[in-house]
């Protein structure tokens, strides 16, 4: 008895911090609650280490991929396909910069924070379009 007691707190154990992963829905959209045009919604999202981020194409002609520049350290990149929903779990804590590939100049950008973490120096370095550097900072206002 105590045997099985001992084997099931372990099994729950090890299965309590997925059952407190949270998943983010982010929409791909042409035009935002705010009236901005192509934008990700929401364009920031505080998430903890495991959380799960899903980007739905809710207008056509966007896609969700990282600047590889912009992820943390060790954190692996992804590149959604246009038109399709992709989902990402994050695991490294860091900041994470999120474009949609064809509205890139436009500003569709996004960030993610992993963790309670601060941009890292030099983070908006680099060749970015002016509207899309706009949006990132104030998107790192958040955090």
């Amino acid at each position: 008895m105590i045997r099985t007691v001992a084997i099931g707190l372990a099994f729950a154990a090890l299965l309590g911090g997925a059952a407190f992963a949270e998943t983010f829905e982010v929409k791909m959209l042409n035009k935002g609650a705010d009236g901005e045009r192509m934008v990700f919604e929401p364009a920031f999202v505080q998430a903890v280490p495991g959380d799960t981020i899903r980007f739905v194409a809710a207008d056509k002609g966007h896609n969700a991929e990282m600047i590889e520049e912009m992820i943390p350290n060790g954190a692996e990149g992804f590149k959604g396909k246009i038109n399709q929903e992709i989902e990402v779990t994050l695991d490294t804590e860091g900041v994470y910069a999120v474009i949609c590939k064809p509205h890139f100049a436009m500003g569709m950008v996004m960030t993610i924070a992993v963790g309670d973490v601060d941009a890292p120096e030099g983070f908006l370095e680099g060749r970015l379009p002016k509207k899309a550097k706009d949006r990132f900072e104030d998107q790192l206002s958040n955090m």
